[in-house]
């Protein structure tokens, strides 16, 4: 299991823009609704995260040093833990889970961005 980032964490990592997150939703979900400034990796159908992540890692996440936080919809969600994992492979040294995800910021009144 990926090390966690609670919400108030990963806000205030955002606030002082000291954090990549990475949305790991299909392309559709991250279109319509996602964390502000979130980059997507898409971890699901989960039988093509690791092939995803490969793909798209080098653009989306240049820096393998830098911090970075993964999530998806919700705790039972597991793209986001597909991706980190993947991303550990890779060789990226900095890399959390946000573990309640996007339902958990939605429903407590923070922002969000959409590609629309």
């Amino acid at each position: 299991m990926l090390p966690l980032i609670s919400r108030t964490e990963l806000l205030s990592r955002m606030e002082a823009g000291s954090v990549i997150v990475v949305d790991t939703m299909p392309v559709t979900y991250f279109e319509k609704e996602h964390l502000p400034e979130a980059r997507n990796i898409p971890g699901f159908p989960y039988e093509q995260a690791a092939e995803f992540t490969d793909h798209l890692a080098p653009t989306v996440l240049p820096d393998k040093a830098a911090a970075v936080v993964v999530y998806c919809a919700n705790t039972p969600c597991r793209n986001s833990e597909f991706v980190g994992r993947r991303l550990l492979e890779l060789g990226y040294t900095n890399v959390r889970k946000y573990r309640e995800g996007i339902e958990d910021w939605v429903s407590n009144g923070l922002p969000t961005g959409s590609s629309s």
